[in-house]
């Protein structure tokens, strides 16, 4: 909290700029989205969830941190066990001290010779005029695969389910472009990838007639604030022209998501490449339906679809 939260968001922040994103847009995201879509597009048929939606914001965030592409995959699959944590205890443990173990040996190569990535970036930064530690490092690193990651993959795979549940939808983004945004403020508010948030209460305070006193924990439901229906219109319904579109799905304030901007800038371009090039993307009809789950963190387990081979 206070002067260190702030010097330690300040170190990353800047790798999540709106303006340097824009720039990765094309350099970067761009060319990850539709590397794993020419994977796809032979087959005709895919399962999105665990090929698309999980694998694009994972790829994109071990670019930015320099990874080399050899390593991807081992990056994919202890990002996925760290991620699920909740879910798996011991595997997501285990999984935090493989992956500091690794970027231990990525940071030292960085510290000898050092590249235009976050890594070198912060292996050279300073707080109060001292070099960030190892660990130090490695907490960033990892506090950056929830911003980075999870609230991409999440809200992309709720965003698909919701349009391709409903082909007119689908049909009607793919036709005007401008509902894309829209459609995607729209998931999020709908069905938001991580459903509450803690906080601790810095002082004695009162909220809906309840008193909370200082330092007690508040468990928040952004979930169920999203769908407020003093609020909301109809707030169950999945509508992307909807007009009263904001949400508190991000949070506020001093702890913003860092991440709101790539995670919105990453499904912009996913579902546009997806609406360009397998513009017939349908569910599967041989596959159960999918459904959004999950308690703290929702998302479809599994997306399987069909579409014309090219």
């Amino acid at each position: 909290e206070g002067a260190e939260h702030r010097a330690s968001r300040a170190l990353v922040s800047p790798s999540f700029r709106s303006v340097l994103l824009e720039r990765w847009r094309t350099d970067l995201v761009d060319v990850v989205v539709n590397e794993l879509i020419d994977e796809m597009a032979p087959r005709g048929r895919a399962e999105l969830a665990r090929e698309f939606t999980f694998a694009f914001p994972v790829q994109v965030i071990a670019r930015i941190m320099g990874l080399p592409r050899a390593d991807y995959l081992r990056f994919q699959r202890l990002s996925i066990e760290l991620l699920n944590v909740v879910y798996d205890w011991e595997r997501g443990i285990a999984a935090s001290a493989a992956l500091k173990a690794y970027f231990a040996e990525v940071l030292a190569q960085r510290r000898r010779t050092p590249q235009n990535d976050l890594i070198s970036t912060l292996a050279e930064s300073e707080i109060d005029g001292a070099r960030l530690t190892d660990a130090e490092i490695f907490a960033f690193l990892l506090l950056i695969l929830p911003a980075g990651v999870e609230t991409t993959y999440r809200a992309s795979g709720n965003l698909l389910v919701a349009l391709l549940t409903e082909p007119a939808l689908w049909d009607a983004v793919r036709a005007d472009r401008g509902l894309v945004r829209s459609a995607i403020e729209e998931a999020l508010r709908w069905e938001p990838p991580i459903t509450t948030v803690m906080r601790l209460a810095a002082r004695d305070t009162e909220l809906g007639g309840v008193e909370i006193p200082a330092g007690t924990k508040v468990s928040v439901s952004v979930a169920a604030a999203n769908r407020d229906p003093q609020r909301y219109r109809d707030p169950d319904r999945f509508d992307p022209t909807r007009t009263d579109i904001a949400h508190l799905t991000f949070g506020g304030g001093p702890h913003l998501c860092l991440g709101m901007h790539l995670a919105r800038m990453e499904a912009s371009v996913a579902i546009n490449a997806l609406l360009d090039r397998l513009p017939d993307l349908r569910l599967d009809p041989d596959a159960p339906p999918p459904k959004v789950v999950g308690l703290a963190f929702r998302s479809p387990a599994a997306l399987p679809v069909q579409f014309t081979a090219a």
